[in-house]
């Protein structure tokens, strides 16, 4: 293996430009020097040096359908010849088509009437939603959320994320969270199966509601200090943690019982991640909203959005006014969303997907089979997960994992006589799991490609 590359001397101009103009509020450098990036297509991104790398995070699941899609491109390359802008307030055609596709599909499989409100982004549509939720609910600014749940960073957002380490600097601006263990089967109790571990969580939260005592209802009156729960269906930055199918049928009869919306972030795994539109179809179970940004535009143009049942959105409850964003229900993002729509219904695109995510996780079932770092390995869809560990399979091993993302990043790796680099995302409670969302668009030779290179990088880190 190489040692450690230094930047070009265009690049470390770059870099040092870097260091005294630009924030590092938004910045991780995973890697020193940092790669500079110069074009990208497909499942490839490629830094000034030409050099390639395949990429098996695809921007925290934002371009699921590959980056430089040609036909979504064509989409937003033709909006900005018609209508490129128009300011939030006025109608376009391509806003309310959207809005009706989202809607006509919710209530075709939740048998719902909702309405859909558009903003520019995942954290941003998770404060609409809490307005909608407070505003339905009399003003409850309290919410469960989970052990391991992410939601976003802008104030009322990092007050439902479980990770304190985001909030510690600011405090709370309203909202605040109880957070509820997620049934993680892996780390969990030894001696149930993961049905029965489900279970187990559901009746533990519901055991809140024993009792007054136990500080979230009042048998007095029948209600709960509490307005909503916030569910990632599937974890996302909590290591793409994949429940029983039976845990949110039976948390869902408890909220209904209590009076509890629940509330579906779907920001990372919405779009077909899954193999599904949204992840919780997975679990049968009916959400009262749906929260959704980054795939919706495969990246190119910033939208997210809510849609909510019309009891909770409807304009008598939720008027105009109730909250703004200049950018929302942009034309750029609403073309290329409806693009999106007419792309995946054209085929069976989510059986396309739980194909390639059945390929994908035998080959890291593979691979567990003869690396025993690998502790665990689960997916449904695209969304996979293979956790690192100690010799023993079990304890995180967060430094290994490390390693291998900096391995990866050198752009030494050799398959079938061609220079690569590969990039992964690192997620879990213990940042010890490589949470993989490739593009959809992956083809089995290169889902072959990324296994390949895994197993490079499993060997490095075994033999170091």
């Amino acid at each position: 293996m190489s040692d450690i590359r230094i930047a070009t001397a265009e690049d470390q101009i770059l870099l040092d430009k870097e260091a005294k103009y630009c924030s590092y509020g938004d910045t991780v450098h995973y890697i020193e020097p940092p790669r500079i990036f110069s074009r990208c297509e497909g499942s490839y991104v490629w830094d000034t040096e030409e050099q390639a790398y395949l990429d098996l995070q695809m921007w925290y699941s934002a371009v699921n359908f590959g980056y430089a899609n040609p036909r979504l491109n064509n989409a937003l390359k033709q909006q900005i010849d018609t209508l490129p802008q128009i300011a939030s307030q006025y109608l376009h055609k391509g806003k309310i088509e959207l809005s009706e596709m989202i809607a006509v599909d919710a209530k075709k499989k939740f048998g719902l009437d909702g309405r859909v409100h558009f903003n520019v982004g995942g954290s941003q549509s998770i404060e609409d939603s809490l307005k909608v939720v407070r505003n339905a609910t009399n003003g409850k600014s309290l919410m469960f959320a989970f052990e391991g749940g992410y939601h976003g960073r802008t104030l009322g957002a990092s007050s439902i994320t479980s990770s304190y380490r985001y909030r510690r600097r600011y405090g709370h601006f309203g909202e605040r969270a109880q957070f509820i263990p997620f049934p993680y089967h892996f780390r969990g109790p030894k001696g149930m199966t993961k049905e029965e571990y489900g279970s187990h969580c559901v009746q533990q939260f519901a055991r809140l509601f024993e009792t007054e005592y136990n500080g979230v209802w009042d048998p007095k009156v029948g209600q709960s200090e509490y307005a909503a729960f916030y569910v990632e269906p599937i974890q996302g930055t909590g290591g793409y943690v994949i429940p029983p199918m039976n845990f949110y049928r039976e948390l869902k009869h408890v909220l209904d019982q209590h009076g509890i919306l629940m509330v579906s972030d779907e920001i990372q795994m919405g779009f077909y991640r899954t193999g599904k539109l949204w992840s919780i179809e997975h679990f049968d179970v009916q959400p009262d909203v749906i929260v959704f940004g980054k795939a919706l535009t495969n990246g190119l143009n910033p939208l997210g959005g809510i849609w909510a049942r019309e009891e909770l959105i409807n304009p008598k409850i939720f008027p105009p006014g109730s909250t703004h964003s200049t950018f929302a229900s942009n034309p750029l993002g609403t073309a290329v969303g409806l693009e999106m729509f007419k792309m995946t219904n054209e085929v069976d695109y989510g059986a396309m997907v739980m194909a390639k995510g059945k390929f994908f996780l035998e080959g890291l079932q593979d691979l567990q089979k003869r690396f025993p770092i690998i502790g665990d390995v689960d997916g449904l869809g695209l969304a996979l997960r293979c956790e690192i560990c100690g010799p023993d399979g079990f304890t995180p091993d967060k430094a290994t994992l490390d390693y291998m993302v900096e391995e990866g990043m050198k752009g030494d790796m050799v398959v079938d006589g061609r220079k690569l680099g590969l990039i992964l995302d690192v997620g879990g409670y213990y940042k010890n799991v490589i949470t993989l969302a490739p593009s959809l668009e992956i083809s089995y030779p290169e889902i072959e490609l990324g296994l390949k290179l895994l197993e490079q990088l499993l060997v490095r880190a075994t033999q170091r």
